[in-house]
C-alpha cells in the first residue's frame, strides 16, 4: 500500500482537506467552510473537517501524519501556529492538538512557503537550486529558495514581500504601516482599491463599479484590451510595480529563475507584460527565465503541505 498524507489547506474562506501521494496525487479531497476570525476558531474548524473526512472517506493509502498549511507566521520545527497576521495573534501548538486528536504525526507550515516547497519538489523549481517563488493574488507574498534551502529567518517572517515599498512618494498606507507597499498596487486586492479610487477622475470607463463587489482582474483586462483609460491606469501601475518588486528581489537572492504562481498570473497575461519592464542588466543572471507555475493554484498549498510531511518523516527515519 503506497504511503500518503492527510494535508490541509486553511484559506480564508474554506478548507480544504485531502489524502496526497509523495509524487503529489491528491486520492481524493474535500472542501469545508472555514474561517479565520481567530486562531482558536480555525483550530477548531480544522479539526472537525478532519474529523468528518476521516468518518466519511475511505483512505487510500497508509496515511504516515497530518500536514497543515495555514496563513500567518509558523514555526515548523516546534510545530506551533504563531499568528495569522499582525495584530492577531493567539499561538497555538497546532501539531501537538491535531497529534493529540487523531493519534497522528502531525506537520504545520505557512500556505506560500507550503506552494513554495511543492514548486522545488513537484514543479519547476525541480532541478533548481536558486529561485524566487512570488504569488501575486489577493495579496503579494513570496519565497527564495537559496542553495536548495528556504530561507525562513530569524521570526519565521521572510517573504512578505508584498510590504517592499515601490513607491516612496506613494501616500496609500498599508495595513503593515507604511506607504507604497507593492501589494498596495500589483496584488488582486490592490488593483481593485486602486480602481475605486480612481474611478471618479475616468468617468467614462466601461468597467461595471458595484458597492461591494470586487472589480477582479479579469474584468480589468477585458477593460484593457479595449482601451480603457481607467484600466489601463490600474494595470500599468501593477505592472510597474510588480517589476520593480521582482527586479529588486532578484538583487537581493540571485536567482537563476522566478516562478510566479497565484490568481492574478494565471493565465499568463500578466507575466508576458511584466517581463517588457525588466531591465536587461538587472536579470542577466536569470538564466533559466520567468515563468508561472505548473501547478494548480487551487491544489499548490495542499501538495506544499505533503511534501513537508514526507521530508519531514524522512529526516525522522534517517535522523
Amino acid at each position: 500500500m503506497q504511503e500518503t498524507i492527510l494535508s490541509i489547506d486553511l484559506g480564508g474562506t474554506k478548507i480544504l482537506v485531502g489524502e496526497v501521494t509523495r509524487t503529489g496525487e491528491i486520492l481524493s479531497s474535500k472542501k469545508y467552510p472555514s474561517t479565520v476570525a481567530s486562531q482558536r476558531l480555525a483550530t477548531e474548524k480544522i479539526k472537525e473537517a478532519v474529523k468528518d473526512y476521516l468518518t466519511e472517506h475511505t483512505l487510500h493509502g497508509q496515511v504516515l501524519g497530518i500536514a497543515i498549511c495555514v496563513v500567518g507566521r509558523v514555526d515548523t520545527e516546534k510545530g506551533i501556529w504563531i499568528e495569522i497576521h499582525p495584530g492577531l495573534s493567539e499561538a497555538i501548538a497546532l501539531s501537538k492538538e491535531m497529534m493529540a486528536a487523531f493519534s497522528l504525526p502531525c506537520w504545520i507550515t505557512n500556505d506560500v512557503t507550503g506552494a513554495a516547497l511543492a514548486e522545488k519538489h513537484l514543479g519547476i523549481g525541480r532541478n533548481i537550486a536558486d529561485f524566487l517563488y512570488l504569488n501575486i493574488g489577493t495579496g503579494i507574498a513570496g519565497r527564495v529558495i537559496s542553495e536548495g534551502q528556504l530561507i525562513k529567518g530569524g521570526s519565521f517572517n521572510a517573504g512578505e514581500v508584498g510590504h517592499m515599498v515601490v513607491d516612496i512618494h506613494s501616500e496609500d498606507v498599508c495595513a503593515c504601516g507604511r506607504t507604497g507597499c507593492v501589494e498596495l498596487f500589483a496584488s488582486g486586492l490592490g488593483m481593485h482599491n486602486q480602481t475605486l479610487k480612481l474611478a471618479k477622475d475616468y468617468p467614462n470607463t466601461v468597467l461595471a463599479i458595484q458597492k461591494n463587489q470586487r472589480v477582479t482582474f479579469q474584468e480589468l483586462i477585458v477593460a484593457y484590451e479595449k482601451e480603457d483609460e481607467l484600466a489601463k491606469k490600474v494595470v500599468n501601475q501593477a505592472l510597474q510595480a510588480a517589476a520593480a518588486l521582482t527586479m529588486n528581489l532578484i538583487r537581493v537572492s540571485d536567482p537563476k529563475a522566478v516562478i510566479f504562481g497565484g490568481g492574478v498570473m494565471n493565465d499568463g497575461w500578466f507575466l508576458s507584460h511584466l517581463v517588457t519592464l525588466l531591465n536587461p542588466k538587472t536579470i542577466r543572471f536569470v538564466e533559466k527565465g520567468f515563468k508561472v507555475t505548473t501547478l494548480d493554484p487551487n491544489t499548490i498549498a495542499l501538495k506544499g503541505a505533503a511534501t513537508l510531511a514526507f521530508i519531514k518523516k524522512g529526516e525522522q527515519v534517517n535522523g
